[in-house]
């Protein structure tokens, strides 16, 4: 199962986060200090925490400015019970593999969802939505009643007399406090399954219309049972939330005995045993096993066999490590990137002698040095890899992981490398990570990100799922990875196209990507999109690198923002009328002045509904020549509605879907479109 949404509330600094949409793979959290990234990771581990993390704590994790509030005892002083407080509530869709368990449990739980909430006073409850109905006494009350009837009468007629209505007297007895609203409880369906077993051998065999209404009666009464299952196996497989912080290190030497005695005896050095552990795991050794092949028996002299004993279990040992040194290289440098000029790339080399074992690096000059003489960087990169690609295959496999500021003592360039190993953790692992550092985020990965802000204490942490914030702190690294990103890229292709903004470079990116792949366009891979955040902008982007002789055209909507900059001078005089290329130039629908979303209509009415919740569909039909961010912004409202949430709706669903799941007239359109891009600037 897949974390989709999350909400925090009255957790330290958090008041009410919101709910905040978590990607499929990673996401990213970013915000000054201070601004609650730490806090929101911590809560969110609560929700399924490991065995050995503790949980809520009442005292300390309440705010503290809303303390006197809190009953923490029973005694006061204040009238609000930790059982009364959902500190995280989280949302998660159900893949394949947890469906088709419950589904044999109950057809009805087709297409169903998983929520869970924990309690400040750490009570777990969960439930499953769009799953089979629990019935009310209304929807049952009228079955109940003839049930009861028939079997009154039956019992009466086989005793040839006048009999008591037991049935109907024990059903007024259980539903005496009951209305047609009632939900069935838990608590009571044993009560209710007693009486349907108890008027069971009352029903007339013959009567197909009663023996219908006792089936149906079971069925639906038993339905609380069969979520009680389903909900038991969900909860067995809901995924462990493993919070990172301070990355356990590798330690270059070790005593392997001592570690195999500590580890049998359960008494582990936390900060060092285990990622030596994680370090033989990934290797795939045993620390006792390894001690043992170096406690070799010396051979007496003139015993052949004794010596080829000898030889073959130390043999045996340093082969073994041997291949283990290189299987490690292998690994390390596929993420460190070494120097590409360097005439060989550093060596990791695992050592053993006796009992002794250590970790060097063997340098192009065939120099060992153990591997804590090393960078920090490096230390942290080889421990970060050892024990998480070895805990991911083991306990943690199939967790959702919360990383704390990954990458701190790297260089920013070997950041930008290392959201690559971020990026390969999160194919098996659902991942969350934190970061100051610009090069931490992708110029293409802005959709995964969330702002985290602080700007009011009283109002406390807030978590925007759009690239927002009052706070220009918080949207510094943003900005700091997208000016690098512009630095380095800018003048790096000799074709350049200029886009009014982000979310038209997502959609002709996402878009060009799904053609490209289909074979009906094939978008130039030697132009360089440029987004200019605003049509006002187009110009100075354009002027700048034209001046730098470089071919440029620019996209620009149809509308009243498109149409100003398009009659800008510096432009036309800069590009000239073809470069200017219009959305209308390629749309084909009913809308006089065509944004680039009107290239996607029908697409984006079905993605906001199914992602967004946002249904405008009767609303667009009978405005067809209204553009549909102008009927998205009066029908789901300008608080609302945002083109950035849409245009990342739209970049989920494109990583799942196919160009022929597009309109055929939203093709055509956008084959149109990178036709006459490609000519512009070929």
């Amino acid at each position: 199962m897949r974390l989709q949404k999350a909400r925090i509330r009255s957790y330290r600094s958090i008041r009410d986060s919101g709910w905040f949409d978590i990607e499929s793979m990673k996401t990213i959290m970013v915000g000054p200090n201070e601004a609650g990234k730490t806090v929101l990771l911590r809560a969110l581990e609560k929700i399924n925490p490991p065995d050995d993390v503790p949980g809520f704590d009442p005292l300390r994790d309440f705010p503290r400015s809303e303390l006197t509030d809190l009953d923490l005892d029973g005694s006061g002083p204040g009238t609000i019970s930790p059982d009364d407080v959902i500190v995280v509530e989280a949302h998660f869709v159900l893949d394949e593999n947890d469906l088709d368990p419950i589904i044999e449990i109950d057809e009805g739980f087709e297409g169903s969802s998983y929520v869970v909430k924990r309690r400040l006073s750490n009570e777990f409850q969960h439930r499953i939505e769009r799953g089979p109905e629990i019935p009310t006494y209304g929807d049952i009350r009228e079955d109940l009643l003839r049930l009861a009837t028939h079997g009154d009468k039956q019992d009466s007629a086989e005793s040839e007399g006048s009999s008591p209505s037991t049935h109907r007297h024990n059903l007024d007895v259980i539903v005496s406090e009951w209305r047609d609203s009632t939900k069935i409880s838990r608590a009571e369906v044993e009560s209710l399954l007693q009486w349907i077993d108890d008027v069971t051998p009352s029903v007339d065999e013959e009567n197909s219309t009663e023996k219908s209404r006792l089936d149906r009666l079971a069925r639906a009464v038993r339905v609380i049972e069969r979520i009680d299952e389903a909900l038991e196996l969900l909860r067995e497989r809901l995924p462990v939330f493993v919070y990172f912080s301070s990355y356990f290190r590798v330690r270059p030497r070790l005593h392997l005995d001592h570690l195999a005695s500590r580890i049998e005896q359960g008494d582990l050095d936390d900060q060092y045993d285990r990622g030596n552990i994680c370090l033989l795991k990934f290797l795939g050794f045993d620390a006792r096993i390894l001690s043992d092949l170096g406690n070799a028996t010396e051979p007496t002299a003139g015993d052949e066999q004794a010596l080829r004993n000898y030889e073959d279990q130390l043999d045996k040992r340093d082969y073994q490590l041997n291949a283990a040194s290189i299987k490690l290289t292998e690994s390390i440098n596929d993420v460190w990137n070494p120097d590409p000029l360097k005439a060989e790339a550093d060596r990791l080399r695992i050592q053993a002698d006796k009992q002794y074992l250590k970790v060097v690096v063997e340098d192009d000059l065939g120099v060992h040095v153990e591997l804590d003489q090393r960078s920090e960087g490096y230390r942290w990169l080889v421990s970060f890899f050892v024990v998480f690609f070895a805990e991911a295959a083991g306990r943690h496999q199939n967790a959702i992981l919360l990383l704390d500021e990954p990458g701190l003592s790297l260089h920013g360039l070997k950041q930008r490398e290392f959201r690559s190993t971020v990026s390969r953790l999160a194919e098996t692992n659902q991942l969350i990570y934190t970061t100051h550092s610009p090069f931490m985020v992708g110029p293409d990965e802005l959709d995964m990100v969330r702002v985290v802000e602080v700007t009011d204490r009283r109002v406390g942490t807030l978590v925007h799922t759009t690239v927002a914030a009052g706070d220009s702190v918080a949207l510094l690294p943003l900005q700091e990875a997208l000016g690098y990103d512009l630095a380095q890229s800018l003048f790096s292709r000799k074709r350049n196209l200029v886009l009014e903004g982000l979310t038209d470079y997502w959609y002709l990116d996402a878009t060009a990507a799904l053609l490209r792949e289909s074979g009906e366009a094939n978008l130039s891979e030697k132009i360089s999109s440029n987004p200019a955040s605003g049509a006002g902008k187009v110009a100075y982007f354009a002027t700048i690198l034209h001046a730098n002789s470089l071919k440029v055209a620019a996209l620009l909507d149809s509308d009243a923002a498109g149409d100003a900059a398009a009659k800008v001078e510096t432009l036309i005089h800069t590009l000239g009328n073809k470069n200017i290329l219009r959305t209308k130039d390629a749309y084909t629908g009913n809308v006089s002045r065509p944004e680039i979303e009107d290239l996607l209509r029908d697409t984006l009415i079905d993605v906001a509904n199914a992602d967004l919740g946002w249904d405008i569909k009767d609303a667009a039909s009978r405005q067809p020549g209204r553009p549909v961010v102008d009927i998205f912004t009066d029908e789901i409202g300008k608080k609302v509605f945002s083109k950035y949430r849409l245009a990342k709706a739209y970049l989920r669903w494109t990583r799942e879907y196919e160009a022929e799941d597009l309109t055929g007239e939203e093709r055509a359109q956008w084959k149109k479109l990178i036709d006459n891009i490609n000519r512009a600037l070929r």
